[in-house]
């Protein structure tokens, strides 16, 4: 048998990474909260409402023990919506081993920022786990693919090279190409933000506002990201790369993109709550919307397409306003960096 992996999570995503990691002959446990969900899970071999078609092997086991899914595992892939990743890691903490000589792996799948402490995932973890062996994937992968091994090539960052290679070779495939990088932060910040760019891209689809403004949305929320990504200590080869522009793109393009289906819903008129229930998925853009608004604050960096999210998210702005100012803010040069 292959490494023990244990996947906390078994959302669309947990789920095509099981299909991932079991096929790649390693072997997976999958933790879901509830009982009730556990049962669903092993009868039909997967999450039906939110990978339907996804069946996984029998070698793959589901439970809500937390200690059965953490215990002794090499890895342990967190799957979890930002907004309970705390909370989830300390409910982990009992079962892991930090011994030096038998130190855990933990791999950070989820995306956003925590909106009191404003700390990325991964400083989350490090922050309830001090000195665990941390890393993130992440990447243009929407799960519907994964799940049905279409091509997806994705990045995992690690403080350690060495770590980071062993990570990648236990994700990678024929279909699954990784690529490593040692800038978490750099990965983490695109991975964050591009959801609530992306929110805006399918406010403005909802709103007709046509190819030219998303092009537009895409081009210039790189710029917003990178910006504020470099003010804190990220890389700007990250922002250009797989986990920035890479999965921006892709979120804000597809219908896939939980994040842009609930944008064209608000675009539509509904509020974000509407526009959750019905897209029935954790929508990351709306809850790292406020805490990316604070870290532009907070880094003096200029978020003209963050802070119109969130007036038009929080404080009822309405759209033809927010678009408005957007267009006539005042006159730019597109690249400070260019000299006449």
């Amino acid at each position: 048998m292959g490494t023990q992996v244990g996947i906390v999570g078994a959302g669309s995503w947990g789920i095509a990474l099981a299909h991932v990691l079991s096929g790649n002959g390693h072997d997976v446990t999958v933790w879901s909260r509830s009982e009730d969900s556990v049962s669903k899970l092993r009868a039909y071999r997967g999450n039906e409402e939110k990978l339907p078609g996804i069946k996984l092997p029998e070698s793959v086991k589901f439970t809500s023990d937390m200690e059965e899914t953490v215990k002794d595992k090499d890895i342990i892939v967190v799957v979890v919506p930002s907004a309970h990743m705390r909370e989830t890691i300390k409910r982990m903490k009992p079962f892991i081993n930090e011994s030096e000589e038998h130190k855990q792996i933990i791999v950070n799948c989820s995306k956003g920022i925590e909106e009191e402490s404003l700390m990325v995932m991964s400083d989350v973890i490090l922050d309830e786990l001090p000195g665990c062996h941390v890393c993130v994937l992440s990447g243009p992968s929407h799960a519907e693919e994964v799940g049905k091994s279409m091509p997806t090539t994705i990045v995992v960052g690690a403080f350690d090279k060495d770590i980071a290679k062993y990570v990648q070779n236990i994700f990678m495939n024929d279909y699954f190409r990784v690529y490593i990088s040692p800038d978490m932060l750099g990965i983490e910040i695109g991975a964050a933000l591009k959801n609530v760019v992306a929110l805006a891209a399918g406010i403005a689809d909802g709103f007709g506002c046509g190819d030219n403004a998303k092009a537009a949305l895409i081009t210039r929320g790189i710029t917003e990201i990178s910006r504020l990504g470099m003010a804190m200590g990220g890389k700007f080869e990250t922002f250009a790369g797989l986990s920035g522009i890479g999965d921006l793109i892709v979120t804000c393009a597809s219908m896939h993109s939980r994040n842009r289906r609930a944008g064209i819903l608000i675009g539509q008129g509904k509020t974000y709550q509407e526009a959750m229930d019905e897209v029935k998925m954790v929508v990351e853009g709306v809850y790292s919307a406020k805490a990316a608004l604070k870290l532009a604050e907070k880094y003096d960096v200029e978020m003209p397409i963050i802070k119109a999210v969130n007036d038009i998210l929080f404080s009822g702005k309405s759209l033809q306003e927010a678009v408005k100012d957007l267009m006539l803010r005042d006159k730019k040069i597109e690249n400070n960096n260019l000299e006449w």
